[in-house]
């Protein structure tokens, strides 16, 4: 474990039903007199739904915006550069995002290639970036990703299928909106995909090489409340209770994950939805309890912690028996919510393994898995969940 540590996170996080309505006079705060709001057109259209609500709070506030509205899932190369346009042709000064992570994935993208250079594909990795993006603000919409508290930015390149993060202290937003009321109208299906972001991003963080005690905390709490609320949360959307408990677990996984980094899930998973365009967080559950298979024999005693964080009875267990115990707990939580056990379900192909298995060893988050392993180790994890059943 790191005996040094830097800890990172927005300077300003706004959580709990209503806080939305505090954005424009925060955006004044930060020196946004124009702003891009960045969102998807479904979000733009709900009738009183979060990017209104945003309009009318900076309307309050006497701040201009122009609206991009064309994010899509596992966001493009084009989307930031038809962001970016759009930014230039209104002389924005600043971004609000509104959405999921693929919204606020877009709006730090956007804010890269205006000031650290057009191609973002040549800033792929850890910290390259030399200058500071424009103002940024996140009114997140579920509870998933973390990435509006967050320094990673995740891009597709759609020529190559390739899937690529940008990681930096200078893509975390000044400022971030959790407002658990926005995510009542989540659909079942989202909110299970989301939620289990929120669980891997927990649970990788907790056996990251890079891990330390004040992450170790966050990740332990997040894991109980989505035990204790993403079954609840997907059953019946409208529980106010078990929306609020995953937003807090949202927060605490992506504040964790944002400082001890990830692991071979996120890794893997990254080449899965680039290649096939692929939902993240069903990505990250099918591979979950695969990828921590593999893992349990770098920190058995890790994965113990997990089994009594997601509440398996351990006593009179050994330590290995008692990680296994962990493992299945994963499963058991994927099955509840009706998440597919095989890769098949997302359209994957085994001749696709190897190039996939290389660019995923290459990619940002598989430096901090505790397990190291080889390409052909990597090929094999994607067959095994291609093949479960």
């Amino acid at each position: 474990m790191n005996k040094n540590f830097d800890f990172i996170m927005p300077s300003v996080n706004f959580f709990g039903a209503g806080v939305i309505e505090k954005i424009g006079k925060r955006a004044q705060m930060v020196n946004i007199h124009n702003a891009l709001i960045i969102t998807d057109s479904f979000l733009e259209k709900m009738p009183d739904g979060p990017v209104e609500q945003t309009i009318n709070s900076l309307k309050k506030a006497n701040i201009n915006f122009s609206i991009y509205n064309e994010v899509e899932p596992n966001p493009k190369v084009r989307n930031i550069e038809a962001a970016k346009k759009v930014y230039l042709e209104n002389n924005c000064d600043g971004i609000i995002t509104v959405g999921g992570g693929s919204a606020h994935d877009t709006g730090k993208g956007t804010g890269i290639i205006l000031t650290n250079g057009d191609d973002i594909t040549k800033l792929a990795g850890i910290e390259t970036l030399e200058n500071a993006l424009p103002p940024l603000i996140a009114v997140n919409t579920t509870a998933g990703t973390g990435s509006e508290l967050t320094r990673h930015c995740v891009i597709t390149n759609e020529e190559t299928k390739l899937k690529f993060v940008v990681v930096s202290w200078r893509n975390v937003p000044l400022v971030s909106f959790n407002d658990p009321e926005l995510m009542l109208n989540v659909p079942a299906k989202l909110t299970a995909s989301t939620g289990l972001d929120t669980f891997v991003q927990a649970i990788e963080p907790y056996v990251s090489v890079n891990r330390n005690d004040i992450t170790d905390g966050q990740c332990l709490q997040a894991i109980k409340l989505v035990e204790e609320s993403l079954r609840e949360a997907v059953a019946n959307g409208h529980n106010l209770e078990a929306r609020t408990k995953m937003v807090e677990a949202e927060m605490l996984g992506g504040m964790a994950f944002n400082n001890a980094d990830l692991g071979y899930v996120h890794a893997m998973a990254h080449q899965l939805g680039g290649q096939y365009d692929a939902p993240h967080g069903v990505c990250c559950a099918i591979l979950l309890p695969i990828v921590e298979r593999f893992n349990i024999i770098a920190a058995p005693e890790r994965f113990a912690d997990l089994a009594v964080a997601m509440g398996e009875n351990i006593d009179g267990l050994s330590i290995r028996d008692a990680a296994d115990k962990a493992i299945d707990a994963m499963q058991q939580l994927n099955d509840d919510i009706n998440i597919p056990r095989s890769i098949k379900a997302i359209g994957a192909k085994p001749e696709d393994f190897e190039l996939m298995a290389e660019n995923a060893l290459k990619d940002g988050n598989a430096f901090s898995n505790p397990r190291k392993a080889t390409k052909a180790e990597i090929v094999e994890l994607y067959q095994q969940a291609y093949d479960a059943e």
